[in-house]
């Protein structure tokens, strides 16, 4: 009886741990960044963020079990809305036809995560470092967490081709886009 009663609490408890530790959480906008940099020139870098985007992920015990995001593509901000004005362009994001940048998380360890990154309707398959920041209770009792997501995409994968050769060799835009998101979520 004892030895039952025993198993029934630490069985409990580790249960009753796991669910506490699993929580599914929506990125904050306000206190996240979807980022990016990219060669102009071959001598300089252009970096520029997303101003609107949504998201949400499952952790468990630290891990991602799931994440999907989504961004669109028309709020694109480099601070110069001339530039801004191309890349929403169909000679990159054509944002009128295709307003929705996605990724869908395919499978994650502890430092590396896989998903699909749709832009312009098309799909590919990424996979990003993961630089987990941990779990924290704000002062209104919300619990949080944060991370970075770091890695790179070739732009014309996604069909993102317009360039311009210029005369002292090479190109005015290239073709490496470094990714670098940054994401608080709140627990739902």
């Amino acid at each position: 009886m004892k030895k039952t009663l025993l198993a029934t609490v630490l069985a409990s408890l580790l249960l009753g741990s796991t669910a506490l530790s699993a929580a599914v959480y929506k990125v904050d906008p306000s206190h996240s960044t979807v980022g990016f940099k990219v060669k102009h020139m071959m001598i300089s870098t252009v970096t520029g963020k997303f101003g609107n985007f949504s998201g949400s992920y499952d952790l468990d015990k630290g891990q991602f079990k799931s994440l999907k995001g989504e961004i669109k593509s028309a709020s694109i901000d480099t601070g110069i809305v001339k530039r801004d004005d191309h890349l929403r362009s169909a000679d990159f994001f054509d944002a009128t036809k295709f307003g929705d940048i996605t990724f869908a998380m395919t499978s994650a360890s502890k430092d590396k995560m896989s998903g699909n990154l749709t832009i312009r309707g098309i799909t590919k398959k990424v996979t990003l470092d993961i630089d987990m920041g941990g779990t924290v209770t704000d002062p209104w009792g919300n619990e949080r967490s944060g991370f970075v997501l770091n890695g790179q995409i070739n732009r014309k994968d996604f069909g993102l081709n317009w360039n311009k050769a210029i005369e002292a060799g090479g190109v005015v835009v290239g073709d490496e886009v470094k990714l670098v998101i940054e994401i608080e979520g709140i627990e739902e």
